[in-house]
């Protein structure tokens, strides 16, 4: 069937990391292009989670420095935190990305037509474009790309809607930081918020249903992370859930969760943020005139983002799939070249990699040890910890772990996960390795600076040699050279 050209190439519905990125990438193919966003452009990424979210830790971290000063030998600080001006900090610093990268004039300057307003299809091939006055646009094209994001998904507890509540897209809207805060869920954005405000003076309880924060994540290193934070004052309630809220007269709110056994537990604060899992923007598009499948999850794409309406591709976190602003880009590259270019590329699922920015960062790479096991892959996990790397040893940092697992024999890199300063800068190196084939004894093979934490990833294959050698082969070698050291097992912890 042809395909009906319109009077664009191709629109973009969404501004964030998706729609941008394909605004600009058909921009620069010499696509006539429209992008279309009911808000200012950026998205979730520059205004309600990466850019602000990075920031708060990054002061949270400053305080908490400060306040532990005596562990680089010197003088504790007081490190008095006055909240308002951090949170006013926090929006001068996103309201400059947004300058710098995200404002309409830019991607003007680029051939992309940016239109603000309300988007949903009329018939399959066109769009119609609401303004804040009520005036509507109809804009026919070839093709059209979803990246509509999600926004977070509220839970159904008693009296909530009554007293109030926060999401990533109102905590950085306050003026000032809550007493008494509960956070209500332990996926990425509870956990990485629940650490910066116990950093900056506020008492946290993280109130979440399974028996483990980050439940994606590795359960070792998940372990040792909630440990920590713990240690810093997070009081967690595992295995539990909030049954109702309720404002008391001087303006706390009594919050009952109910944890194992139907055991229930009263804590009084000053703010709830619900942190439990997102919903997808697709409800004002009118897809089914369209054409275009969904369900509650999302909307539903093929492995190049098509949907069940050829033209029309999406992209992000609406399609339900890989919520990181990183897969939402690649993503975005996929649809953009096969719609644009109908070259044939597919997304990578095979090395998806990810980071929780807490301090210390949590990371995963590719497929985790216990998707491994499930699967019934033949591999061995080959480890390094932080408190035997001397970068971390002399920076303080020692909690951490990296943990790579790959097949015996080739060295072949499935998967990996970490825990670590800068865990995140360090998965960068095992996803490169994973997607072009470099194998552990490359890595190991590859001189890398010292004393740099990029060297644990050196060490940790440096382990492939140690598990690959055979006793039989040493002891054939001992006999023909004459060598007369012991020949002993190596912990997989130690230094090679």
């Amino acid at each position: 069937m042809r395909t009906c050209r319109g009077d664009h190439d191709i629109v973009v519905i969404g501004g964030g990391a998706a729609g941008l990125t394909a605004a600009g990438i058909a921009a620069s193919f010499g696509a006539k292009t429209v992008l279309v966003d009911r808000a200012s452009l950026g998205g979730d990424c520059t205004w309600t989670g990466c850019v602000p979210s990075k920031v708060l830790l990054k002061a949270a971290k400053v305080a908490h420095e400060t306040r532990h000063a005596s562990r680089y030998g010197l003088a504790d600080g007081a490190a008095p935190v006055d909240s308002r001006q951090v949170l006013a900090h926090v929006r001068a610093v996103r309201q400059g990305v947004y300058e710098d990268a995200d404002a309409p004039p830019i991607f003007e300057a680029m051939g992309v037509a940016v239109r603000k307003g309300r988007a949903r299809f009329a018939d399959p091939h066109t769009l119609v474009v609401t303004d804040e006055a009520g005036a509507c646009e109809r804009i026919s094209s070839r093709y059209f790309l979803i990246a509509t994001g999600a926004r977070p998904r509220v839970a159904e507890v008693e009296g909530l809607d009554a007293v109030g509540y926060l999401t990533s897209e109102s905590v950085f809207e306050l003026e000032e930081l809550p007493r008494r805060i509960l956070v209500l869920g332990a996926g990425p954005i509870g956990t990485e918020l629940a650490q910066a405000f116990v950093r900056l003076g506020v008492e946290v309880t993280v109130v979440h249903d399974g028996p483990k924060i980050l439940p994606k994540d590795d359960p070792e290193l998940t372990a040792m992370l909630r440990d920590a934070l713990a240690a810093e004052g997070v009081h967690y309630r595992p295995s539990s859930r909030l049954s109702r809220v309720a404002r008391e007269e001087g303006g706390a709110i009594r919050a009952v969760v109910e944890g194992e056994e139907g055991a229930t537990h009263e804590v009084l604060v000053d703010a709830i943020l619900v942190a439990a899992g997102r919903t997808p923007n697709i409800e004002d598009l009118d897809l089914p005139r369209a054409g275009i499948a969904f369900s509650a999850a999302g909307i539903t794409v093929d492995a190049r983002c098509r949907t069940s309406a050829a033209h029309v591709y999406a992209c992000g976190d609406v399609t339900g799939r890989y919520a990181f602003t990183h897969m939402a880009e690649h993503m975005a590259k996929v649809a953009t070249t096969h719609a644009l270019l109908r070259i044939p590329a597919k997304i990578d699922a095979a090395n998806v990699s990810w980071c929780t920015f807490t301090d210390p960062e949590l990371a995963q790479v590719g497929r985790s040890e216990a998707e491994l096991r499930a699967s019934g892959a033949a591999f061995e996990v080959y480890r390094f910890p932080y408190r035997k790397l001397d970068r971390a040893i002399v920076d303080g940092t020692p909690l951490g772990m990296i943990k790579v697992f790959a097949t015996r024999t080739t060295g072949k890199i499935l998967g990996a996960s970490l825990l670590g300063a800068g865990a995140g800068d360090l998965a960068c190196e095992l996803a490169l390795a994973m997607r072009n084939g470099v194998s552990l004894r490359q890595i190991a093979d590859t001189i890398h600076p010292y004393p740099t934490l990029g060297l644990g990833v050196r060490r940790a294959a440096d382990q492939w040699y140690v598990r690959k050698r055979s006793r039989r082969f040493v002891a054939v070698l001992r006999a023909l050279v004459g060598y007369r050291g012991m020949l002993r097992d190596f912990d997989p912890d130690e230094i090679v």
